[in-house]
């Protein structure tokens, strides 16, 4: 989507219940002349309220599930998945390990909790699995006990008490006896579960008469509960109590109650005795009115609330509303929590328990209730259709109302310099004059008279210009480095899109951060650039490089070569679903990671490996680029689709009827190449997707195939494959045979 960049900079840090509710107004109508920036650990978000149902089987996992890069995608939303390790809050910045800092007006904390461990002293090596992250517990939790050995007893402790451990004991009891083998389990296998707490009873917090019906519940499903003392010590064998005694567990799930995560203490806020930062009534930090800590992560100053889901969702709409007055720069609103509210407690058996101030009630119109909540709030989060924004809805400053193009497009010489200004730029023998005493043009030394220049650029598929930094650096520099040429030099092509001049300005500065990391990597340095505006982030480089040895041209492929490449396929598909929505968010690093293996590798294997060949997969496709090196080296091949790694998802996608617009010229090829075959098979439609920072293809003897593997995988490249073979061409044309 084309979009004016806006002037102002919301960003919601972690998703949870509050939060959500932002990104989903945000959707419905945007702020004006403002960015949504949504920071996460996870491109998933869970919602607690099921996972206990997930848990049981009653749900499959997606249920409980936002998709934060579809959410994102179809928002028009951008999604930065990175840690967050502070905050300038004098500066107003949001401070990342990895990468640059974030400018905000106004940012809201929703990070959660965590259980609390108190002073509990915890061995090396011990069977302990939190509940948090939620994203991670099942996987988790599936294979600690698909790793225990033996065929006795698998004996399970809950830690907690509270209503979360109840329905983690309940449920966890649900599915073990009717489909332990999901959980990794031998049907033959005898579980026991017990839920471990220091209070006098299960149920802290609730009515006498609820916590009777939990206790006929666990009875009736042969659930202990062990009361009275609290756990001290967590070993290989289980727990230890206080009052000395010892449970014996195969798993230990803790659950205990909140308190305020890691971060929290980072971000140096003012807070509360459990670490969650202390706000106004308003919901504002008692440290920076630009600053909202929401549902679990904060604690309204003189007015506590207990750590409970419902006030996060009720927070949401006086969250949204405060956000628009702050920017708007109106008075805010306070948050006045309710008194009371309805408490249900999944037991798994097609029951609830639950009680509503001073009443306690039970059975199946209960979890009917509970069931019919949570997912109606699901469904509200799980709409991932691209939002319908009309010419009218995007405002325009006066200032914006007519841009100049040509030359007069050129972004100003401030906001460069400020970006420059920030860069690390690393210094180079070759560079004679560069950004440090910056002139006309840029001065290289060439060593001899052998210099490889490239150059490449894209239209941005990705809202996250960091990423697109890095990305489109790799990209550039990869021609370079299949030559055999060592980079040197690189000089920035830029279009930023229209906006506020702050806006474009932390764009540039993350564009460029991105590139340069990637540049140092290389021991290259940026030597310059043009950059100008127009209606979406585009950015290239052109690459200068001093040919370290005869360069390896792609047609000088050997009859036995087998032919290796190095990175699955699919970016074209992925990257088309991403801007679609249609992207699911668990194969969202997997895209980008592929993209971000560098090809500087190229250089080693032409100088130390014997390659015969190499190119790289880029815009053409598998099958463009190595028509091109059949033709230039006058033979054949034959390639088994079998043996073409694939991105998670790439195939489904395609099934779909998902794939990059310049697939249909790709398949053009076929008038170069002889397909032998059905060439339109789904199957076979990845050769034809464009790649985005693709792999290397290269052909080699199968002599050293096996010392070639092993430098790769040493590199990080574990999804290199055999493709297929170089074989003779007497007939004098270019054939490729796909075996499907």
């Amino acid at each position: 989507m084309q979009k004016k960049l806006g002037r102002n900079t919301v960003v919601l840090l972690g998703i949870g219940h509050t939060n959500a509710h932002v990104l989903r107004k945000w959707k419905m109508k945007p702020l004006e002349n403002a960015e949504l920036v949504c920071v996460s650990n996870f491109p998933i978000s869970t919602y607690s309220g099921m996972l206990p149902g997930v848990l049981s089987g009653q749900y499959p996992p997606e249920k409980m599930e936002i998709d934060l890069v579809r959410l994102c995608a179809s928002a028009g939303v951008r999604l930065i998945l990175d840690e967050v390790v502070g905050v300038d809050s004098m500066e107003q910045r949001l401070l990342f390990r990895n990468r640059p800092s974030l400018a905000y007006d106004a940012l809201s904390i929703g990070v959660g909790s965590i259980p609390s461990y108190g002073d509990v002293e915890i061995a090396d090596q011990n069977p302990l699995i939190s509940v948090k992250p939620m994203q991670t517990f099942l996987s988790r939790l599936r294979d600690r006990l698909a790793a225990l050995e033996g065929d006795g007893h698998v004996r399970i402790a809950v830690v907690g008490g509270g209503i979360g451990s109840i329905e983690i004991a309940s449920c966890l009891d649900q599915r073990l006896k009717t489909d332990p083998a999901s959980l990794g389990i031998n049907t033959g296998k005898k579980c026991e579960i017990s839920l471990v707490t220091g209070g006098s009873r299960v149920g802290a917090g609730l009515l006498e008469l609820t916590r009777d019906k939990i206790d006929s519940h666990f009875q009736r499903r042969g659930i202990s509960a062990i009361t009275g003392s609290r756990v001290t010590a967590v070993n290989a064998s289980g727990l230890l109590l206080k009052n000395g005694a010892e449970v014996k567990a195969d798993v230990v799930i803790w659950a205990t109650s909140a308190i305020a995560p890691p971060i929290l203490k980072s971000l140096a806020l003012e807070s509360d005795d459990r670490g969650f930062v202390l706000t106004k009534s308003t919901l504002q930090s008692i440290s920076s009115d630009q600053i909202f800590a929401v549902g679990d992560s904060g604690t309204i100053q003189d007015r506590p609330l207990v750590k409970a889901g419902v006030f996060a969702v009720r927070q949401g709409p006086v969250l949204w509303d405060n956000i628009r007055r702050l920017v708007e720069n109106r008075k805010l609103v306070n948050y006045v929590p309710q008194t009371g509210f309805l408490k249900l407690i999944n037991t798994a058996d097609g029951n609830a328990i639950g009680e509503m101030k001073n009443r306690s009630f039970q059975g199946r119109w209960c979890w009917a209730l509970k069931n019919r909540i949570d997912l109606k709030f699901m469904k509200m989060y799980q709409d991932y259709s691209p939002m319908e924004i009309g010419l009218g809805d995007v405002a325009v400053d006066p200032e914006d109302a007519m841009r100049c193009l040509g030359c007069g497009g050129k972004i100003g010489s401030k906001l460069l310099g400020e970006v420059l200004k920030e860069l690390e730029v690393p210094e180079h023998e070759d560079v004679i004059i560069g950004l440090e005493n910056p002139d006309d043009a840029a001065v290289v030394r060439t060593h001899g008279d052998q210099v490889t220049v490239t150059t490449d650029f894209f239209a941005s598929p990705m809202d996250d210009p960091y990423l697109v930094g890095r990305i489109a650096l790799l990209n550039s520099a990869s021609d370079c480095c299949v030559m055999g040429a060592q980079p040197t030099a690189a000089l920035a092509i830029v279009q930023l899109p229209l906006g506020h001049p702050r806006a474009q300005l932390q764009v540039m500065r993350e564009l460029m951060a991105g590139s340069v990391a990637e540049l140092k990597k290389m021991n290259a340095t940026i030597v310059g650039g043009h950059s100008i505006e127009g209606p979406r982030l585009t950015a290239g480089f052109t690459v200068l490089g001093r040919q370290l040895t005869d360069p390896k041209t792609k047609g000088m492929l050997q009859e036995g070569d087998l032919l290796v490449s190095t990175k699955p396929l699919g970016t074209g598909v992925l990257l088309a679903a991403l801007m679609q929505g249609l992207l699911p968010g668990e194969h969202y690093l997997p895209l980008v990671n592929t993209m971000l293996q560098s090809n500087y590798i190229a250089i080693r294997l032409i100088e130390d490996y014997q390659i015969s060949a190499i190119t790289d997969v880029t815009g053409f496709g598998m099958a463009g680029h190595l028509a091109e090196m059949l033709k230039a080296s006058g033979k054949s091949a034959t390639i088994k689709m079998k043996d073409v790694r694939l991105l998670p998802s790439c195939q489904s996608l395609i099934d779909a009827g998902i794939e990059s617009t310049l697939a249909p010229d790709n398949r053009l090829v076929t008038d170069k190449v002889q397909f032998i075959g059905d060439v339109a098979a789904a199957a076979n439609a990845a050769l034809f997707d464009p790649q985005t920072s693709g792999g290397l293809l290269f052909g080699t003897a199968e002599n050293r195939l096996e010392q070639i593997l092993e430098f790769l995988g040493d590199e990080g490249f574990g999804e290199t494959c055999v493709i297929g073979e170089v074989t003779a061409n007497p007939a004098e044309h270019n054939a490729l045979t796909v075996i499907s």
